[in-house]
């Protein structure tokens, strides 16, 4: 009998929120992503040590941040020797509110890669969803750089990626329920708020039906995942990132999945366009609180991590 993991595969293409390989190797995700968190997280584990110690031996004269950068090729280069499918890497979260320095560490990021060999099809520039970072993405998609928005909680930010022709949004359904679950505070009542009800789901299934309805080509991954159920409430999703811990749970259990989303049943669906200037933009999110608190919220905390591995490297340095 096959498990939850292997019938969500045949809805969904299953993502490996995570740096450790060996998770990877037991899973088998067709794409993987990272982030400073996750890198920092596998980074203080001694099999992963190796990596950082190589990175300052091969670039002895680079700058911190050159080495952080030399460092998370290094991560992206290991798990494409393991996925079959596209590793995310991420802007340094600290230039989330300059377009053109984005620009150019996204360009650097992909040069690196391309150095090692590795194709730029295999390759997702993460950036914080600001408006500066989709203006940052509207350029690189240009460019032939596909970029994966991620820090997305609303349909402000979803309709302005869509608008750049980015490759994939990251819409996070976990930080979302937290919001709202902090809120509520004891009002919350979790039976009442789970599977469909969930409120990170539903926002994921606003976005899915929007695009769907709109012949959106922009891919949407369902992200940062606080338990099974919110994630087989999106079966059907184009894409789900899912951490270890959960792709263990889905693959220890026979219960049923059935696709929950459907395009064809979003183009049947009456929705509205929705403007897209700066101007709409900053009023629509503003207007989300949830969306305002967490979008600044999740920068602060990637800030936070990056600090701590520039620290480490420097310690290593040393």
């Amino acid at each position: 009998m096959s498990n939850q993991l292997d019938e969500l595969r045949k809805f969904t293409t299953v993502v490996a929120d995570t740096g450790d390989f060996q998770s990877m190797r037991e899973h088998r995700p067709t794409d993987a992503t990272t982030n400073p968190s996750l890198i920092l997280k596998a980074i203080q584990k001694d099999e992963y040590r190796p990596l950082l110690d190589q990175t300052i031996q091969d670039y002895p004269n680079a700058s911190t941040s050159q080495t952080l950068d030399h460092l998370l090729v290094k991560f992206g280069e290991q798990i494409l020797n393991i996925v079959p499918g596209r590793v995310s890497t991420e802007v340094d979260a600290r230039l989330s509110f300059d377009t053109s320095a984005t620009i150019e560490r996204a360009r650097h990021l992909i040069g690196l890669y391309e150095k090692e060999g590795i194709s730029r099809d295999r390759i997702l520039i993460k950036i914080a969803s600001t408006w500066e970072g989709i203006n940052a993405a509207r350029i690189l998609q240009n460019e032939g750089i596909k970029c994966n928005m991620t820090l997305l909680f609303s349909m402000a930010q979803a309709v302005a990626c869509a608008d750049a022709n980015v490759q994939l949004i990251s819409p996070f359904v976990g930080r979302i329920y937290d919001w709202y679950k902090k809120n509520a505070g004891s009002q919350w009542i979790e039976e009442d708020n789970a599977g469909v009800n969930d409120p990170g789901v539903q926002s994921v299934t606003r976005i899915f039906n929007y695009f769907k309805k709109h012949d959106i080509k922009t891919e949407i991954m369902g992200a940062s995942f606080r338990n099974k159920g919110q994630i087989i409430a999106l079966a059907g999703c184009d894409l789900l990132t899912i951490s270890p811990e959960l792709l263990a749970n889905l693959a220890q259990s026979n219960e049923a999945v059935q696709p929950v989303l459907n395009a064809a049943d979003s183009g049947k669906l009456d929705i509205e366009p929705i403007e897209t200037n700066e101007t709409a933009f900053r009023f629509m999110l503003n207007e989300d609180a949830m969306g305002t608190e967490k979008l600044a919220e999740g920068i602060r905390a990637f800030v936070a991590d990056s600090i701590k591995l520039d620290r480490i490297i420097e310690q290593a340095r040393a």
